[in-house]
């Protein structure tokens, strides 16, 4: 079945009340972007868990998908009254056919190489090194398929410091890709933990997947209430984060509280121009460092004091 892709040209004013019109008047889906992006002008937002920017791109692009059928026309000009705009905004249409999505999707995933000997591998793909250490993992509900430069510093992270038999406590699990790799890389024992119950049934199958052994590889939800107490105190050798700067500061303690002394932690998911604040709170229990940087984003790594 065909359709008909329209994109117009709007502001952060109008964009939301446009794309709220349009799915009124029959829109199959809705997408506001940076009308900039790809270029100098494209403008980086980020909303962090308690802390909502509310913000919109000011040249903003809407973008809304309808049958082919529809009166465009119409619904532009009775999208334009809904959102009070006083012209009619600009916009292109583009026909869109009918296509075999499942295959254009896992077109978009290949083989990620993080080192010489670790790789993560979409299921259906060809490995590309046998001999490796391959991670095989689809994209899925849960954050983490190796292609953000925060998962990347972490693995990366763990090849080169883990030797073998420690205890590995990955927080905030999403897929399960950190905790998993630990445990190919030669941890003895590891623990996922995620407040979404999808990420841990993700990490859960992804394990099985990677033929990790269930007495060294442990997944499960902490509820929002639970978390002061997530595992028992100080038992990690190495604890893994890669969630937010926000996330990270509020879950300092715990994850202090999970590190056993001379432990190591490394965390990501921190916006360089964000490192230096939640270095200085983890310098309280931990020697901290800036152990490496990728298209600005930060790792911090330390030890337990």
């Amino acid at each position: 079945m065909p359709w008909i892709s329209l994109t117009m040209e709007t502001d952060s004013a109008h964009a939301e009340a446009l794309g709220d019109a349009m799915l009124e008047l029959g829109a199959l889906s809705t997408d506001i972007h940076d009308a900039a992006a790809g270029t100098e002008r494209e403008q980086f937002l980020f909303d962090e868990p308690g802390e909502s920017m509310g913000a919109i791109w000011s040249a903003s692009e809407l973008t809304a998908l309808f049958d082919a059928d529809a009166d465009i026309i119409s619904i532009v000009n009775a999208a334009a009254q809904a959102a009070q705009l006083s012209s009619l905004p600009s916009y292109r249409l583009e026909d869109v056919k009918e296509q075999d999505w499942v295959r254009i999707t896992q077109s978009q995933f290949d083989p990620i190489r993080i080192s010489s000997r670790l790789w993560i591998v979409p299921s259906w793909h060809q490995v590309p090194d046998p001999a490796a250490v391959n991670l095989i993992l689809d994209p899925g509900m849960a954050f983490g398929t190796g292609s953000h430069p925060s998962t990347k510093l972490c693995l990366t992270w763990l090849d080169e410091n883990l030797q073998g038999g420690e205890d590995v406590l990955d927080y905030g699990c999403g897929s399960g890709i950190l905790a998993i790799a630990a445990s190919k890389l030669g941890a003895s024992h590891v623990v996922g933990i995620d407040i979404d119950p999808q990420a841990v049934a993700a990490s859960r199958k992804n394990a099985i997947i990677n033929q990790c052994d269930e007495t060294k590889a442990n997944f499960f939800t902490v509820h929002v209430e639970r978390q002061a107490k997530p595992v028992r105190g100080g038992w990690a050798d190495v604890v893994v984060a890669n969630i937010l700067a926000n996330p990270l500061i509020m879950l300092a303690p715990i994850l202090m509280r999970a590190t056993r002394e001379g432990g190591r932690i490394a965390l990501s998911g921190i916006l360089m121009e964000q490192a230096e604040e939640v270095k200085q709170v983890y310098r309280q229990w931990f020697t901290m460092h800036i152990a490496g940087e990728q298209e600005g984003w930060a790792l911090l790594t330390g030890t337990r004091k």
